[in-house]
C-alpha cells in the first residue's frame, strides 16, 4: 500500500476530515539534523483545489540545499473507509493516493508514463527471476506496481490482494485499476481479491511464483512483518524456487526523506546498513543466508528492499530486463547474518 520514505505532502489533520472542506494549511517538519519538509497547502472551496508549495531541505555537516515546487491538486476523492481515509488528488502531471494523516503518497499514477523513479519500479524486475506462474501483490493500494509490471511484462497473471474494498473501488474509478482487470492482447491480467493476506485462504494450489509485499499502515510497515514467523508463513504460499520481494520501509534510526523529482533514472544505492531495518532482520532470521537487500538513494525514497533466495548472477538478471531497469539490479547484496 505505502511507503514510509516516499514523496510526501505534509497535510494538516484537518485536510483528512470528511467533506465538505473549508480551509486548511500546514507547516510541518522533521528533525532538521536529517531532513525537513515544509509544505503549505491552501484550499479553494469553490474549485475544490489545493495549491501545495513544498520546500525540502537536507543538512549534513552544516551543508544544506533547498528546493521548492508548487503545483495545483484537485481533490477527486475524500472518503473514510474502515481501514483508511482515502484521498485522491489530481494534478496536470499525476494522480496521488493518500491514506492517512502522515501525508505519505501510497500510490501514484503518472500521466503519460508508468515509471515512478521509486521502489515501485523495482518490483518490475521480479518476473524474469521467478518461475512461470501467478505473481501475487500483497498490498495493492492504487495499483502503481501492477500498471508498470503489466506494461513491461504484458503476459503476466497478477493476483492483487487488498484488505480495503472501498480503496479498490476508488482506485478502479480514479487510478485506472479497472483497465488492468481485463485480459490484454497478450493474455495478461490483474485479478483483485479483497481479504487479509495473512489468512490461509490467500494461498493457491501450486503456490505463487513470486510475492510482492508492500504492506503499511499509518506510514509504518505492518508489525507482523517484523516477526520471522510471518515470513515462514508467507514462504509457504510460494511455488518451488519462487521468491519474495519486499518494500521494507525506512531504518529504525532514520527519518524519511522527500523525493524532489518523479522522473525515472538510476538512483539506487546500497549506502547504509540493513541492520537498521527490523523487517530485513526478521527475514534474515527466517531465511539465514537467503536474503538480499538494497537501500534506495535519497531522491528515490531511501526505502530498504529485500529479496529472498540466493543472490543471482547480476549480469544475467540485468540482461533479462528492460534497459530502464538494467542498472538498478547491481545494488543488490547478500545479507551477512553475523549480527543476527
Amino acid at each position: 500500500m505505502l511507503t514510509l520514505v516516499y514523496p510526501q505532502l505534509q497535510l494538516a489533520p484537518s485536510f483528512l476530515h470528511s467533506p465538505p472542506f473549508t480551509s486548511a494549511s500546514c507547516l510541518s517538519w522533521y528533525s532538521p539534523a536529517q531532513a525537513s519538509t515544509r509544505c503549505r497547502t491552501d484550499y479553494n472551496s469553490a474549485g475544490k483545489r489545493w495549491r501545495c508549495k513544498c520546500g525540502t531541505s537536507y543538512s549534513s555537516n552544516q551543508e544544506r540545499f533547498e528546493k521548492e515546487d508548487e503545483e495545483d491538486f484537485q481533490v477527486l476523492v475524500a472518503i473514510q473507509s474502515l481501514y483508511n481515509h482515502i484521498v485522491i488528488l489530481d494534478s496536470p502531471s499525476s494522480r496521488l493516493l493518500l491514506l492517512d494523516t502522515t501525508g505519505t503518497i501510497h500510490s501514484i499514477l503518472n500521466k503519460g508514463s508508468k515509471w515512478t523513479n521509486s521502489y515501485w519500479d523495482e518490483f518490475a524486475t521480479l518476473p524474469p527471476i521467478v518461475p512461470t506462474g501467478p505473481i501475487a501483490i500483497f498490498g495493492m493500494g492504487g495499483g502503481t506496481a501492477a500498471h508498470l509490471m503489466l506494461e513491461l511484462w504484458p503476459s503476466l497473471q497478477l493476483e492483487g490482494w487488498e484488505i480495503d474494498e472501498i480503496l479498490i473501488d476508488m482506485s478502479r474509478d480514479y487510478l485506472g485499476l479497472s483497465d488492468l482487470e481485463k485480459h490484454n492482447s497478450d493474455g495478461g491480467i490483474l485479478n483483485i481479491h479483497i481479504g487479509d493476506v495473512f489468512s490461509p485462504s490467500v494461498g493457491i494450489t501450486g503456490g505463487y511464483s513470486g510475492i510482492i509485499v508492500d504492506l503499511f499502515a499509518n506510514g509504518k510497515v505492518l508489525p507482523q512483518l517484523e516477526e520471522a514467523s510471518t515470513w515462514l508463513d508467507l514462504y509457504g504460499k510460494l511455488a518451488p524456487t519462487g521468491r519474495i520481494m519486499v518494500n521494507c520501509g525506512a531504518g529504525q534510526n532514520e527519518l524519511p526523506s522527500i523525493i524532489t523529482t518523479m522522473s525515472h533514472g538510476d538512483g539506487s544505492n546500497t549506502d547504509g546498513t540493513w541492520e537498521l531495518n527490523a523487517t530485513i532482520k526478521a527475514l534474515c532470521k527466517a531465511f539465514p543466508g537467503q536474503v538480499n537487500w538494497k537501500k534506495m538513494s535519497g531522491k528515490a525514497g531511501e526505502n530498504y528492499l529485500a529479496l529472498t533466495g540466493p543472490l543471482l548472477d547480476l549480469d544475467v538478471w540485468s540482461a533479462c530486463i528492460p534497459s530502464e531497469l538494467s542498472s538498478i539490479v547491481y545494488q543488490w547484496k547478500i545479507c551477512n547474518n553475523s549480527g543476527i
